[in-house]
């Protein structure tokens, strides 16, 4: 007979074989890229699958054999997708049918660099762009028209937009060499007082898009800078506060005990400043300015880390994954650190007396106390050191910010792998998620409503939209991802008296 648990696993498994069927009905209208970048999704998906058909027959796997798995997936990601490469290349380098209703033609490269003179300009009926005329003179239109080759992208149709304008065409090889030498071309020609973008249009094809300089990023102002020393302040206090209910008191009430909660303290300001501090550099190191942290305090846990901007238009998606990555690998390896460091310091008499209860409540965290506590998660409660709740706190603020949503470090990486459209889809999701999630925990639809007021919007396009992040990124970025999963997903009751975790 199932219980309610065993309910959940299954469940959670139909959801998962649902989404990959959907995925192989989306796949097979494109083809061989299709089904390899299913495939893809499979390798990933694979040791979930596994993990949960075995544990709704009642097989529970240590942490080894779901590292292991999870290894092997990763390498089986990076080698699809090495031959989904290759394909792409391929395609990409085979000449585009003929097309009666274009412009482009089968004929000599010299005539066809010919037809984007001016009078190929023809601008797509639209009433906010009949009332706002494109400010770019008939001079600068021969110039743009001029930047474009056979061999980098084929300009077929002008269209304004905004303060600039989009040309439509094809893009003739690698988007990474044709964005530098059209770059380049712009440059040399106009200097710098426009911007290029390549980006896909909403059709999917890539669209070269020309913009003055005008639309940076606005950068942080003064008023700004006090809001985020403020929240800062507000947050040192909600640590305090926290700290104080571990304890057992309330700091507020008994501030001369403050010497108690430092230790606290300083272990989670260094989690966030390792966080911050990791964003800076990597930013910096890509010339990219990162606006200050704004922190997000909160009594449960003192904080839920902050949230940052971009104040420069970033050069392409590598940018982007690298330094929303830098942050969680920074801070959630110190956590983790703590965590396992704290779990080995812990012994009979630690300052710390934690319901068994507790470490039913994170997958990541009731595994690897398992495998360090062994037989004392017997019992009902356990004495831990203080520093294993520091890097478990941090472990949980490390993986809120790395849910998959808006501008959070998790919905800039899910954009930087999968791109603008997928990370709109988890944004949703995410939301869904926490909507439910909130009927058992109302923290859920704390985390929500500041995700959908503070972080819902996605980022900026990147200059380079097309180019995505190299095979190794991706799977570092789905480490993260899967870790987050694994911080924040209870162990159901079946499962942690699998592993051994209660009385």
């Amino acid at each position: 007979m199932f219980t309610a648990s065993d309910n959940t696993t299954v469940l959670v498994l139909f959801i998962a074989l649902g989404i990959l069927g959907w995925g192989y009905y989306r796949a097979r209208p494109f083809g061989k890229l299709g089904l390899l970048s299913w495939l893809q999704s499979v390798a990933l998906m694979s040791p979930w699958l596994l993990f949960f058909c075995l544990a709704a027959m009642g097989i529970y796997l240590n942490v080894v054999s779901i590292l292991f798995l999870f290894v092997a997936s990763t390498g089986l990601y990076i080698m699809i997708g090495r031959q989904l490469r290759e394909v792409a290349n391929q395609e990409a380098d085979s000449p585009p049918e003929p097309k009666p209703d274009s412009l482009e033609r089968s004929e000599s490269p010299l005539d066809a660099t010919h037809q984007t003179h001016p009078s190929a300009v023809t601008p797509v009926p639209d009433p906010i762009s009949s009332l706002q005329p494109v400010p770019l003179s008939s001079e600068d239109l021969k110039i743009l028209q001029g930047i474009f080759g056979i061999d980098t992208f084929f300009a077929t149709e002008t269209i304004p937009y905004q303060d600039g304008v989009i040309f439509k065409g094809n893009l003739r090889g690698d988007p990474e060499t044709a964005y530098q030498q059209l770059s380049a071309n712009l440059k040399k020609r106009i200097g710098d007082r426009l911007r290029l973008f390549l980006v896909d249009n909403p059709d999917g094809k890539p669209v070269v898009i020309v913009l003055p300089r005008t639309n940076e990023p606005p950068t942080t102002s003064i008023s700004q800078k006090v809001l985020a020393i403020i929240l800062f302040l507000i947050t040192i206090g909600t640590i305090f506060e926290a700290g104080g209910l571990l304890l057992g008191f309330d700091f507020f009430e008994n501030l001369t005990r403050y010497a108690e909660i430092l230790p606290i303290v300083f272990g989670l300001l260094a989690i966030l400043f390792c966080h911050e501090i990791a964003h800076q550099i990597i930013a910096k190191r890509h010339n990219i300015k990162f606006s200050w942290p704004f922190f997000i305090p909160t009594v449960q846990i003192g904080t839920f880390g902050a949230f940052n901007r971009f104040e420069s238009v970033l050069p392409n998606r590598t940018v982007l994954f690298d330094v929303a990555f830098a942050g969680p690998a920074a801070g959630g390896g110190l956590s983790l650190l703590m965590l396992i460091s704290g779990l080995f310091l812990s012994h009979p008499g630690s300052l710390f007396k934690v319901p068994t209860e507790f470490f039913q409540g994170s997958v990541l965290v009731g595994t690897i106390s398992r495998a360090i506590l062994g037989s004392q998660l017997h019992q009902t409660t356990v004495d831990v050191h203080p520093l294993a709740l520091i890097g478990w706190f941090g472990l949980v603020i490390t993986a809120l910010n790395l849910m998959p949503a808006g501008q959070l470090d998790g919905g800039r990486i899910m954009q930087a792998i999968y791109g603008r459209k997928i990370a709109g889809r988890s944004t949703i999701a995410s939301f869904i998620v926490l909507a439910i999630a909130s009927l058992a925990n109302p923290l859920a639809l704390y985390w929500a409503l500041v995700i959908l007021i503070l972080q819902r919007n996605l980022e900026r396009p990147s200059l380079n939209e097309l180019t995505e992040p190299n095979d190794t990124r991706a799977a570092w970025g789905l480490l993260v991802l899967f870790l987050m999963i694994a911080t924040l997903f209870p162990l159901t009751p079946g499962l942690a008296r699998g592993l051994g975790i209660g009385s």
